[in-house]
């Protein structure tokens, strides 16, 4: 984003008002917008040509693209983004602002009936699909289930005690498997006895570092020797690198050790990977916008969303709302509806104590 400013403030206005209005004639109908279109709306009197040269000046810079031999320009991904966080003014219309607020209803105890109602109503406003994140629930847990959805992709099923289901959709640490997700669901689910995630998380954490305390111990004695020395240390790739490895072997004291310590760094590992699947919420406050491929989480090549987390009376984030759309959104009107809708939906829960 940093760069995407030092772009536009580098830009003379010429080239700013050109590459503005190609994005916003695109934006509008879709189809490329080309020089002469552009010679008819510019502020200032230029010719088709110069036109063309500012044009070619920001396809060079990854802005623009030609679809088509001789055709108009449209945005490019790195463009689209360079608009949406320089040069979008977004306001809500008062029709808009409506039907959010018809959408949202007032205060009532039927929390998930209201965020049908958001759902319809953003995808009524704005002709998109609608993400809808109900409020989390820090409640006891009966169980818990990892669902490998793709590659960078996951979902965790809780069942809270009281027989309420969630399912949240997060993206797994690298390298994970269904067999190592559902080994990680096991363990925790051993665990579970009435506890929170926080709970669970807290019990990790303690949990990793006692493992790391115990290959510590160990470890002191063959580092002492000059036998091992630690790489990486401390960090997520530590590894302990042993020396000498076929004469340790042949002493059993040695052996009996080393393969300790390597089943206690399986153990840390595993424990690290579910105290990171219980902590990947989402952080971060106000509007959100993934453009295209940028969108690792719901893999939609040529989609945006647009996303707001919405907080609780303790400005905690408890849940999301959000429009799933085709990249040309219209984000002036799309980024100000979502903005409203999660303050809306924000207040209103922290109105009747959710």
């Amino acid at each position: 984003m940093m760069q995407n400013v030092q772009i536009l403030s580098e830009m003379n206005d010429r080239s700013r008002e050109v590459f503005r209005r190609v994005v916003e004639g695109y934006l509008g109908s879709g189809d490329p917008v080309g020089s002469r279109t552009l010679t008819r709306s510019m502020s200032e009197k230029v010719s088709a040509a110069t036109i063309r040269n500012v044009m070619q000046d920001l396809e060079f810079l990854g802005l623009l693209q030609a679809p088509h031999i001789s055709a108009g320009r449209i945005p490019t991904q790195a463009g689209l983004r360079m608009f949406v966080d320089g040069l979008l003014e977004a306001q809500l219309g008062d029709e808009d602002r409506e039907r959010i607020e018809a959408g949202v209803g007032a205060s009532e105890d039927d929390v998930s009936a209201m965020m049908d109602r958001v759902g319809n109503a953003l995808s009524g406003i704005t002709r998109g699909a609608s993400l809808v994140l109900a409020p989390k629930r820090e409640a006891p847990i009966k169980h818990i289930e990892f669902v490998a959805l793709a590659a960078d992709r996951a979902l965790v099923v809780l069942v809270f005690a009281d027989g309420h289901v969630e399912n949240r959709i997060f993206v797994p640490p690298p390298g994970q498997t269904p067999s190592s997700m559902r080994e990680a669901a096991n363990l925790l689910n051993a665990l579970i006895e009435g506890r929170t995630i926080s709970d669970l998380r807290g019990l990790m954490s303690r949990e990793v570092a006692a493992r790391r305390q115990e290959i510590d111990s160990l470890a002191h004695d063959l580092i002492e020797r000059g036998l091992a020395a630690w790489e990486n240390e401390g960090e997520r790739s530590e590894r302990l690198i042993v020396r000498g490895r076929s004469h340790l072997l042949d002493q059993g004291a040695d052996a009996d050790q080393l393969e300790r310590i390597r089943t206690l760094f399986d153990d840390l590992e595993r424990k690290r990977d579910i105290e990171e699947f219980l902590s990947l919420t989402e952080d971060g406050e106000g509007v959100r916008i993934f453009i295209g491929s940028e969108n690792k989480l719901f893999s939609l090549s040529g989609s945006s969303l647009v996303v707001s987390p919405y907080m609780n009376s303790d400005r905690k984030i408890v849940g999301a709302v959000g429009v799933i759309g085709p990249t040309r959104l219209n984000y002036g009107r799309i980024v100000p509806i979502v903005d409203y809708t999660a303050q809306l939906v924000g207040r209103v829960l922290s109105g009747s104590g959710h």
